[in-house]
């Protein structure tokens, strides 16, 4: 049976982009996590050793989003990293950043990017 263990919206403003302004001016971004990994430990023990620990995963997502990159691929990619090296138990690992309204010649809502590994 496949777990997972998903946090969804973590909210953000930050400086990602290749255009000059979007280093002046902050951007709307929002990051998701999928993490597969067993959570039998956790269903039975009731203890936070034995899952992934949300408030971990909201502040290293918040901390690596306030470096400023210029592609929301190296943005996502440094927060894959980051998930591997602190949950090296779990099967797979998927990082998706939504940037709302880039800058183009024309309408786009959202541009994301998933990276899993």
């Amino acid at each position: 049976m496949k777990q997972y263990l998903e946090i969804k919206d973590i909210d953000v403003y930050a400086f990602h982009g290749c255009i000059n302004e979007e280093g002046k001016i902050p951007g709307h971004f929002s990051v998701d996590l999928l993490l597969e990994m067993d959570l039998s430990a956790a269903v039975k023990s009731d203890d936070l050793n034995d899952t992934a620990d949300y408030v971990w995963l909201h502040g290293m997502v918040r901390e690596e989003m306030a470096i400023r990159s210029k592609l929301i691929e190296h943005v996502a990619g440094r927060i894959l990293s980051k998930l591997s090296e602190k949950y090296p138990q779990a099967l797979s690992r998927k990082v998706f950043v939504k940037k709302f309204n880039p800058p183009v010649n024309g309408q786009l809502g959202i541009a994301t990017v998933m990276l899993s590994n």
